[in-house]
């Protein structure tokens, strides 16, 4: 596992860790989640060994970072922001430098290059400079290098920032392809991807840890957490009192033309049967019915904001 005690940074006055504690077991895809200037990347560099810490401790199935660093650093693939590269090597050589610098030498290195190139799909590629690779392309690189060792442990900062569409699901397929035998660890800003391939989810703020759990855990802390959205083909008199009159209501928010409804239930009650059975006997014409998960830019913005 990975375990993070007490783990702090300072950057003269700056304090952008403060006594950070968590631990990461083998099949957990944690998205590491703040606004910017948290302390996330400082973190990533922490647990990669990139920079030291002021004080506290990393370790890395039960190396520590900072005592024994060859023997963590063995375990651990690192991404950084913007997957940085020697941008006028060929991809090919590239890889074959990272794995030499790996230790890995004649058929072995070819081999290990070889697999992970098939592996990120970079077959059309191998021979062209990755200055002129697009994007998607450089995070493929990016991600084979930090895999070309086959890691216990991968650190992935940022992985999909300034990508589009496409180039996101792309990189996310691949990662999610790579978690079934590793420890992940995201650090990102981009909601979107802890739904796409965490299964677990740490935020910070000011450098502190200020919520851990899995998405859906987060998730229920939002205040619409399994309220229900009604939308009506058009505005009905008397619908909003007839919902709240309902049991198990708590609150009914209605936008301007009176057609799209908020739901919000009381605690411990699940009001949904009842309003489909009221709009059923009203005959109202519902184009949309559905309950709330939660939304985890609202509980995010909530709790950076209160840490602030």
């Amino acid at each position: 596992m990975i375990e993070v005690s007490h783990l702090g940074r300072r950057f003269g006055t700056l304090r952008a860790v403060d006594d950070l504690s968590f631990t990461v077991r083998p099949g957990d895809v944690l998205g590491f989640l703040g606004p910017n200037g948290a302390g996330k990347s400082t973190t990533m560099k922490m647990i990669a060994g990139f920079i030291a810490p002021s004080e506290g401790q990393v370790r890395v199935f039960g190396h520590d970072v900072q005592q024994q660093t060859l023997e963590a650093r063995a375990l651990i693939g690192y991404l950084p922001e913007g997957a940085p590269c020697y941008e006028d090597m060929c991809v090919i050589e590239f890889l074959r430098f990272i794995g030499q610098v790996r230790g890995f030498r004649g058929g072995q290195l070819e081999a290990r290059v070889r697999t992970v190139a098939s592996r990120m799909d970079l077959g059309g590629v191998l021979e062209q400079r990755i200055e002129t690779l697009s994007k998607g392309f450089k995070r493929r690189v990016g991600l084979a290098q930090a895999i070309l060792h086959d890691p216990q442990v991968l650190i992935l900062d940022e992985p999909t920032d300034g990508l589009d569409p496409n180039q996101k699901h792309q990189v996310r397929e691949l990662i999610r392809g790579l978690s079934a035998d590793k420890i992940v660890v995201i650090s990102t800003h981009i909601l979107e991807e802890v739904h796409a391939v965490c299964n677990r989810a740490i935020i910070i703020a000011g450098g502190r840890l200020v919520a851990d759990g899995t998405p859906a855990e987060l998730e229920a802390r939002s205040p619409t957490h399994r309220a229900i959205h009604l939308h009506l083909a058009q505005a009905y008199p008397g619908a909003v009192a007839a919902l709240r009159a309902l049991e198990g209501v708590r609150e009914v928010r209605a936008d301007d033309a009176g057609r799209r409804l908020l739901v919000l239930p009381q605690p411990e009650s699940s009001p949904l049967a009842a309003v489909a059975r009221l709009v059923h006997d009203n005959g109202w014409i519902a184009d949309e019915l559905h309950v709330e998960r939660g939304r985890l830019d609202e509980v995010f913005r909530s709790i950076t904001r209160e840490a602030a």
